[in-house]
């Protein structure tokens, strides 16, 4: 007898966030032709390397450049945004 599968929320899958994001996507392109390393050098000097352990700068820009790119005019949404979103994880 046939009997249905029991699902539950907690099931675990390993997958490469790379699989998940078109080779297509706007964020791959600007990945591919636009080198943001030259943040790392930009904010240097603000940064303290005997000081706790700052934010990567790099990802912080990365975040308020999807931000600005889609429109997500809200920190709080941006964070959320970038939570549920597999290209933009990907990007940073």
């Amino acid at each position: 007898m046939l009997k249905p599968r029991e699902f539950t929320q907690n099931e675990y899958e390993f997958v490469s966030i790379d699989d998940m994001v078109p080779s297509d996507h706007l964020l791959r392109k600007i990945d591919k032709y636009i080198d943001f390393s030259f943040i790392i050098e930009k904010v240097r000097p603000y940064y303290s390397e005997e000081k706790g352990r700052p934010s990567d700068p790099l990802i912080l820009f990365k975040m308020m450049f999807i931000g600005y790119l889609y429109g997500i005019r809200s920190e709080r949404k941006l964070e959320q945004e970038i939570r549920m979103n597999m290209a933009y994880r990907w990007f940073l």
